[in-house]
């Protein structure tokens, strides 16, 4: 900072000295700033977006010629909500992406201070995530958490090649700071414990019946909650929509990721339409309205930052303006 004294500011003798003496202090002024630090209303740059399990999986495909888990601590494919100056968040809070282990291979053991989930896509018995010591089956539509600071790894002990969607809390633990990463002093944490009962894993025959079970909260929907929040920055919602139903959530501050777990559906998001189907991704950030509408029965995950939200009271609508 440059070196400005009380004396010089008592000889500023207008506007333009006192704001260039402010400027060479580093102060800002509060009267006149340059964009405004309080809105009637959140801004939001992020918009509506899809991905494509069937392009994601055959770019995998691909990728599984040339990555190997040596060269990559994890071989996935990050889907960076498509605004100009940004590589990494799917939504604010949020990101997301596809990965794939290939038949026979580990991915080695770490941890991190991010929380994650995944939702199977191509698994079954053989394949486990390891998360602290238990082998957790990864059976198709099963969602699976790994809380922060938690040990995982990955083992595909099948001949098939598996695949999954990664749910992070990533660019929030950027904003906030706390990022901690740590490898595991074993390449893959050793185990030959299988737990097919974790409070990580959420079957989805469970779901399903679950379903089955719920009221309608809109003719032909129902929902429930995976977890009671599954974790702390995270909530996950399954909605069955029976065909031809539909639902729209309102703009508010949720960050919003969905995930088709089975079933074709269409989906708009903030006037964007997209035609949806099983494994495919629709980002819905805060401050965007969505709605669904099933083409067949339809099971829909939906992944936000509504724990943190309504802890920090900060979890509201945001009504149309004119």
């Amino acid at each position: 900072m440059a070196n400005v004294s009380p004396e010089d500011f008592n000889r500023a003798g207008n506007m333009e000295e006192l704001l260039s003496l402010l400027g060479e202090a580093g102060i800002e002024n509060g009267w006149a700033k340059r964009e405004p630090s309080m809105y009637s209303v959140p801004k939001q740059n992020f918009i509506g977006a899809h991905w494509s399990y069937a392009q994601a999986r055959a770019a995998l495909d691909a990728a599984g010629r040339f990555v190997n888990t040596e060269l990559a601590e994890r071989r996935n494919l990050i889907l960076n909500n498509p605004v100009p100056g940004n590589y990494y968040p799917t939504v604010t809070t949020l990101v997301t992406a596809y990965q794939m282990v290939k038949a026979g291979e580990t991915a080695r053991s770490h941890r991190h201070t991010a929380n994650a989930m995944r939702l199977v896509m191509e698994g079954g018995p053989g394949m486990y995530t390891i998360v602290d010591g238990k082998k957790i089956p990864m059976i198709p539509n099963d969602v699976l958490l790994t809380p922060n600071w938690c040990w995982h790894a990955h083992s595909n002990e099948t001949k098939n090649n598996a695949y999954w969607i990664d749910f992070l809390d990533v660019p929030l633990t950027h904003l906030v700071g706390p990022m901690f990463f740590d490898h595991h002093e074993d390449m893959i944490e050793k185990t030959d414990i299988v737990d097919e009962n974790s409070p990580a894993r959420f079957p989805f025959q469970q779901t399903v019946a679950r379903l089955a079970a719920a009221e309608e909260f809109t003719p032909g929907c129902r929902r429930i909650e995976l977890g009671n929040p599954a974790m702390a920055t995270i909530a996950i919602h399954v909605t069955r929509l029976d065909p031809g139903a539909s639902f729209s959530e309102e703009p508010s501050t949720l960050s919003r990721v969905f995930a088709v777990m089975q079933g074709e559906a269409d989906a708009v998001v903030d006037g964007r339409a997209f035609s949806t189907k099983r494994g495919d991704i629709v980002a819905a950030p805060s401050t965007k309205a969505a709605k669904w509408t099933a083409k067949n029965e339809v099971y829909l995950l939906r992944v936000s930052d509504e724990p943190l939200l309504k802890y920090l009271n900060w979890l509201r609508p945001i009504a149309a303006r004119a």
